[in-house]
């Protein structure tokens, strides 16, 4: 039986991962410091033989006892709410936390995939974005903790790559959704929708011309599968390349939530950028991958799941800041 070893695991694109190995027949190790990740998310893995749980932070020393084919470097707050509450965290997992996961594959002589993010291309003056697009990023303003940190770890990725040999790989994940995303971790379609649970207004900023790309998680989980069983090492984008406006899909939720809310428009946040589409020729060519689920599929699940969250968890979202959430 192969082992993984996933760090990040009890977030929610890292407990989607969990589960697609532990089907594929892996045993799975999920490491998280549950920071932002909730154990609810994987507490269904807990009396599985092949599953187990370390309570622990990357960006300190890392041991896994015996063999370890494979690691999953998934740790890190990924929505603005959290990394602007977290600058130092952030840059840590990215930084610490990579080297040391890094030095535990060459330990282990396992192969690393590494999470990466479109945030890599900054508010982007290539559209759409390859993988040969080095970005436009601000190193000093609030979202550089997160999108210099990911930038970080892609060059020391390629270092271990090309200096020790190392088994890399590097997906640049592009916004995605789906059951199990935090109703109050700040992103575009849980803000959305909570705002439409709670029958408040739907907040756009700017004039909702921004534009996003939304992935459905079966779909990305799917690609980064694909990645990890290549041999291809240099980044690759993994996501869904229909765009559409933040206005537009503002309205798609109302629609889909039935509600009677309008949107209200606020100032657009500082370095947010104005267009995300991945090219993903790459992943095609090189995966034979592309997404599946239509938006208005994935959409209507994923309502369904937040519409079954308690009331306590509804309030729990509300009065947040929701200053950023378009970026993700």
């Amino acid at each position: 039986m192969k082992k993984i070893l996933i760090t990040g695991a009890a977030g929610f694109l890292g407990s989607h991962l969990c589960d697609r190995f532990i089907k594929e027949g892996y045993h799975v190790i999920g490491m998280d410091n549950l920071i932002t990740g909730d154990l609810k998310n994987i507490e269904h893995l807990f009396p599985l033989e092949q599953f187990e749980f370390y309570h622990h932070d990357v960006s300190k020393f890392v041991h896994v006892a015996g063999d370890l084919d494979y690691i999953l470097h998934f740790a890190s707050p990924a929505s603005p709410i959290d990394y602007l509450k977290i600058p130092i965290q952030t840059l840590k997992v990215g930084s610490l936390g990579t080297h040391n996961l890094l030095g535990l594959a060459k330990v282990k002589n396992a192969r690393i995939l590494i999470a990466s993010t479109s945030e890599v291309y900054g508010d982007p003056l290539v559209h759409p974005q390859t993988e040969e697009y080095y970005g436009n990023v601000s190193t000093i303003g609030p979202r550089g903790v997160y999108d210099e940190a990911k930038r970080f770890q892609e060059s020391i990725t390629m270092a271990y790559h090309r200096f020790h040999g190392l088994e890399t790989r590097i997906v640049r994940i592009f916004n995605t959704y789906g059951p199990r995303m935090r109703l109050n971790d700040g992103r575009v379609i849980p803000a959305f929708i909570g705002q439409a649970l709670r029958g408040e207004d739907l907040t756009v900023f700017g004039d909702g011309s921004q534009t996003r790309s939304f992935c459905y998680v079966d779909d990305q989980v799917e690609g980064i599968y694909r990645l990890l069983l290549s041999d291809y090492a240099e980044p690759v984008n993994i996501g869904n390349p229909h765009e559409i406006t933040i206005k537009d899909f503002a309205e798609e939720i109302i629609k889909l939530t039935g509600t009677t809310q309008k949107i209200i428009y606020k100032d657009l946040p500082k370095d947010d950028p104005m267009q995300r589409q991945p090219d993903i020729s790459k992943a095609k060519a090189i995966l034979g991958w592309e997404p599946k689920v239509e938006r208005a599929e994935g959409m209507k699940i994923t309502y369904g799941y937040f519409k079954g969250l308690s009331e306590e968890d509804l309030k729990k979202s509300e009065h947040k800041d929701f200053s950023q959430h378009i970026t993700r």
